[in-house]
């Protein structure tokens, strides 16, 4: 039989095992001597995984062709192939420059990037589990769905659901507006990454129940720009009907970029470059290293208009994208689908890390910055309403606080209540409060602090925390919980306290910790302040 060899050479049989030290486990059916391999049949030609622990895991399955050359900006192209292809390693990373260094095992970059990976306890069967599609982070202009710490295979093997997880095209590849300068062709470059997103959702839902997955039974969801995608495909008309449920985690957005205003980033974009507004179509020759050099440079010359507002987001075109996804309202074409939305209290820790000088701030050094934050001249309206919120908190504690409601949070509980006002589907809000002890204890609640946990990665999520009793009762609380979701469309399950649905009036919120409770409107007179401010209200 033959075997197509996957688009790169990194792990070779080595990654089942590289893969099992990801999710903390022990390979029970597969070594690298001898790999229990297992082949499943797809619309696009045969896979071949390898059994991890119980669970069948098939890594950098193709749902799209290469976006490089005449394909770059350009909506995705399906593939096919003959024989067996290897699904055995993770496939390219999407092009990016990234803020931090990658890890020293991170999947290469490249333009050949529309893959995806599936974890499923079963091929096929009668069995129909929840299929919980996971959406990365990291804005719009960086990430990889193939990362360590959100290894489906505790969570598939725990909960007997099938995990998937994407890249798509970022950046100035997934939202570049070339269709004022280039012509019709490239009307959708302003949105082609979000167009990646509904082409996988299209072929896992032709294809998932060869893997024991249920098409009809799909929940998306995302942490921080994983989330944002996801409200955004709550708005796109080419996604209806691909997903039952949605989760969006620290990401709720309400406005994307205007076409004037990727209009304008185009022009800087090609001036950096130095090629002229006629020529545009040459930008898919230009070198993939040169093309991202010019997009960070473009965007430091771009001053982003609204809080929380996000660079290279896709465009409001009017077509692929044709309105902004929840401004003013929510959007009606996914008003049918329950929503779990909520954030970590002091996200801003993640940005902001603390340190000694940082915490040492005083009461001038907190009105300083929180007036530039806020780009006000008095902030003392906002300081107040936070002191009433959260009483005894030092300066540093109570800025953290500040900025993590501008606007994450007072985004996530604007789009809670617009989902509600929609009244055709259940809305269901939180709030992570559990602090890690990790970095000295200082980095309370930060961005991104829950995915161990609802991940069932505790074990590896940090050396303090793997050997907390109390982290591993959370995480079986929380991975429950998003799996209820995904399963029913209701989070509510014996482990957590009854979930009320969110309402405007009373503003139920789970708030997750060592003690799990709802909590009304847990942070009113912030909220409120930060509403008259935003002109939210």
């Amino acid at each position: 039989m033959a075997i197509i060899l996957n688009r790169r050479s990194f792990f070779r049989q080595s990654s089942a095992l590289l893969a099992a030290a990801e999710a903390g486990l022990l390979l029970r059916t597969a070594s690298a001597a001898d790999p229990d391999y297992v082949v499943a049949e797809t619309s696009s030609g045969k896979v071949r995984g390898l059994t991890i622990d119980g669970v069948k895991v098939f890594r950098g399955i193709p749902y799209g062709d290469t976006t490089a050359g005449k394909n770059r900006f350009m909506p995705p192209v399906p593939l096919k192939w003959t024989g067996v292809r290897d699904a055995l390693e993770y496939g390219h990373t999407a092009p990016q420059i990234n803020a931090n260094a990658p890890r020293a095992d991170a999947p290469a970059q490249g333009e050949d990037c529309l893959v995806l990976n599936i974890f499923t306890p079963e091929l096929g069967g009668a069995a129909k589990r929840p299929v919980m599609f996971w959406i990365h982070g990291g804005g719009f202009k960086q990430g990889s769905g193939s990362n360590p710490g959100n290894s489906g295979v505790n969570l598939a093997h725990n909960h007997d659901v099938v995990l998937v997880s994407i890249n798509h095209r970022l950046n100035v590849l997934g939202s570049t507006y070339l269709g004022e300068v280039a012509g019709a062709a490239f009307a959708p470059s302003g949105a082609v990454g979000m167009m990646d997103i509904v082409a996988s959702l299209k072929w896992v839902r032709e294809n998932i129940e060869r893997f024991g997955g249920d098409p009809n039974l799909l929940t998306i969801f995302g942490h921080s720009g994983g989330g944002r995608k996801v409200a955004t495909l709550m708005a796109m008309p080419s996604a209806k009907g691909r997903f039952a449920h949605a989760i969006v985690q620290s990401g709720a957005v309400l406005r994307l970029t205007e076409e004037r205003d990727a209009i304008e980033e185009t022009n800087l974009l090609l001036s950096e470059l130095g090629i002229e507004r006629s020529r545009a179509r040459e930008l898919q020759n230009v070198p993939i290293d040169k093309l991202l050099a010019a997009n960070v440079a473009a965007l430091k010359k771009v001053t982003l208009k609204e809080a929380g507002e996000s660079e290279n987001s896709p465009v409001v075109d009017g077509k692929v994208i044709p309105r902004h996804p929840w401004d003013p309202a929510g959007p009606a074409l996914s008003a049918n689908i329950p929503l779990m939305i909520g954030w970590a209290r002091t996200e801003e820790t993640a940005f902001d890390k603390p340190t000694p000088e940082k915490m040492a701030l005083d009461e001038a050094g907190l009105r300083e910055r929180v007036a530039k934050r806020l780009n006000v001249d008095d902030p003392g309206p906002i300081i107040r309403a936070f002191r009433e919120t959260f009483p005894n908190q030092t300066p540093w504690d109570l800025y953290i606080l500040i900025a993590s409601n501008h606007p994450r949070a007072v985004n996530t509980q604007e789009l809670g209540k617009r989902k509600v006002l929609q009244a055709a589907a259940p809305c269901w809000m939180y709030r992570v409060d559990w602090e890690t002890p990790e970095n000295g204890g200082h980095m309370r609640s930060p961005h991104g602090v829950e995915l161990p946990f609802v991940f069932n990665n505790v074990k590896t999520a940090g050396a303090l925390i793997s050997k907390m009793p109390t982290a591993y009762a959370l995480e079986d609380k929380m991975s429950t919980t998003w799996v209820a979701f995904a399963r029913t469309g209701n989070p509510n399950n014996p482990k957590i306290p009854k979930w009320p649905v969110y309402s405007v009036e009373k503003r139920e919120t789970m708030v997750f910790n060592d003690k799990c409770e709802v909590v009304n409107d847990p942070q009113k007179a912030a909220r409120l302040a930060m509403e008259k401010l935003l002109k939210l209200s």
